[in-house]
């Protein structure tokens, strides 16, 4: 017998990002009711107002809210990491999340799902990293650790940390750059290339945040990836197949922290060879399992 999963009301921050922007209608798909939160006046129907910087959401944004989704975060790879720039990346996670997370406790909402990145673990060379792992060093496993405890003071409600990996989306994010390097022929691996990605389908993503709302067992970290991670060389071998493009060229680590800088030692040539064991404990079923499939899907092809 399947199972019978409670129609909720879910209220998105970060609705209009890459996974925001995929994670609304699977939600309404599944027959839940949508609220968005909006930094601007609201103009639709589901739209909420909210100012994080001011700390002021609209009074009856989370009025009758089972769960409250917060994907909010300036991009980690849009530019070098200067000191300016990483407190923008710190603070534009940090801000959302603390606001949030003491709305949630103010207004009794059962369940916090918040983001948060696989970089948490820092540069974990070839070990498997599981949810049980504790944290790496770098910047990024600073960022996430601050981020994570930003969400304290919703300690009383059911917290769920979304570690998410690369997203393989048709709509930007990685593939949005990585797409038109190899189609002109300028593809190649990253250093030495051994460093692991651990990437996720788009389709998964939102299928796997949508579960862990519905599925009130599940609780704390949870690593969004797929159950196979592959090296960066091996990644760019099946992408260079997958688009009938060759990628012969290899980007020397020196000239990539030359110009990136810290985005290079940690994003680019770091790495996780993460585990979804939660999600797999938890029940869930990835539709891409593979990288030729996810690939593939992901790039028309």
């Amino acid at each position: 017998m399947s199972e019978t999963i409670k129609t909720m009301r879910v209220l998105v921050a970060g609705s209009s990002g890459l996974i925001g922007s995929a994670l609304v209608p699977r939600l309404r798909a599944s027959g839940h009711e949508v609220r968005r939160l909006v930094r601007r006046a609201a103009h639709a129907p589901d739209e909420h107002s909210w100012d994080p910087p001011a700390g002021r959401i609209d009074d009856d944004a989370l009025d009758g809210v089972d769960a409250v989704v917060n994907l909010c975060g300036a991009g980690l790879g849009d530019r070098r990491w200067s000191h300016a720039r990483k407190q923008v990346l710190l603070d534009s996670r940090t801000e959302p999340t603390e606001v949030l997370a003491a709305a949630v406790a103010k207004h009794g909402v059962p369940t916090l799902v918040n983001g948060s990145a696989v970089g948490y673990y820092g540069d974990a060379g070839d070990e498997p990293v599981y949810e049980s792992h504790g944290p790496g060093t770098g910047f990024l496993a600073e960022l996430c650790q601050r981020w994570e405890g930003a969400t304290q003071a919703a300690a009383d409600a059911r917290v769920v940390l979304l570690r998410t990996g690369l997203v393989l989306s048709p709509h930007g994010g990685l593939l949005g750059k990585l797409k038109p390097l190899f189609s002109l022929m300028l593809g190649g691996r990253l250093g030495k290339g051994t460093q692991y990605m651990p990437w996720i389908h788009l389709d998964d993503h939102v299928a796997a945040v949508t579960h862990l709302v519905e599925h009130q067992d599940v609780t704390g970290p949870v690593n969004l990836t797929a159950p196979k991670p592959v090296t960066n060389a091996e990644f760019t071998a099946e992408l260079s197949r997958v688009l009938g493009r060759p990628a012969p060229w290899v980007a020397p680590a020196f000239a990539l922290k030359f110009v990136l800088g810290d985005l290079a030692e940690e994003a680019l040539l770091g790495g996780q060879r993460a585990i979804p064991a939660a999600l797999t404990r938890a029940g869930f079923t990835f539709r891409f399992d593979k990288l030729d499939t996810a690939l593939a899907a992901a790039t028309g092809r």
